[in-house]
């Protein structure tokens, strides 16, 4: 695999700026709480919003995982892991929100049905705090994970289902990118598409970098 971007002597560590009023908001919402009570976890509402007006990367997912709820941070697990070796960085330049958004379908857990799956983000999220965060954010690179994120952004290309709309991917590079989710369970679908490591993840992994380097050049 193609090595890791790795920053230079300006190397940038995660950003803990003052949260801006729309993510303190975020941060205090407890819209889905009956909700969550009633799942099969009883967990009480933690959203994890993790952006900042000047990002120019945006990673959208589906919803926290439990480990992300209990973390506080998000692709805190092995999603995690996977998701930056596709994108050939490190966890500091990963979590620099002055570099990086991401801002999932919803920004809480929303919980596990009966059977120990995770619960669809609940619509709610998205019809109460997506148009405001976008209209905040003003990304050159979107990275959608996931149905749940590609029907929204992609509109009726989004719809055809995560095979498809990945593998239909150069229609939106270089701009936007959809990817499966990086979850371990879906190992056998990267075995049974090749063309994904073989063909998107460079393209990937070099438009990333070169965003990368141009904040690097303008900083130093």
């Amino acid at each position: 695999m193609p090595a890791l971007f790795h920053p230079g002597p300006c190397a940038y560590l995660p950003q803990m700026p003052a949260p801006s009023s729309l993510v303190r908001e975020i941060s205090a919402c407890r819209l889905c709480a009956p909700r969550f009570a009633l799942t099969a976890t009883r967990h009480s509402p933690r959203p994890v919003p993790w952006f900042q007006t000047g990002a120019r990367i945006l990673i959208v997912g589906q919803a926290p995982g439990m480990r992300v709820h209990e973390a506080g941070r998000p692709f805190a697990d092995r999603s995690g892991d996977r998701l930056r070796d596709w994108m050939g960085v490190p966890e500091p330049v990963f979590y620099d929100r002055s570099r990086i958004a991401i801002v999932p379908m919803a920004f809480c857990f929303p919980g596990y049905d009966a059977k120990g799956s995770d619960l669809p983000p609940p619509p709610i999220c998205a019809q109460t705090w997506r148009a405001r965060v976008m209209a905040e954010l003003q990304p050159q690179v979107t990275l959608l994970v996931g149905g749940h994120a590609q029907r929204w952004h992609l509109g009726a290309a989004g719809r055809g289902g995560v095979t498809a709309t990945v593998a239909g991917w150069r229609a939106h590079a270089p701009h936007i990118f959809p990817l499966p989710h990086p979850s371990w369970r879906n190992t056998a679908w990267l075995r049974r598409n090749p063309w994904f490591q073989a063909e998107l993840l460079p393209e990937l992994r070099a438009t990333i970098a070169a965003l990368l380097r141009e904040d690097d050049d303008s900083a130093g």
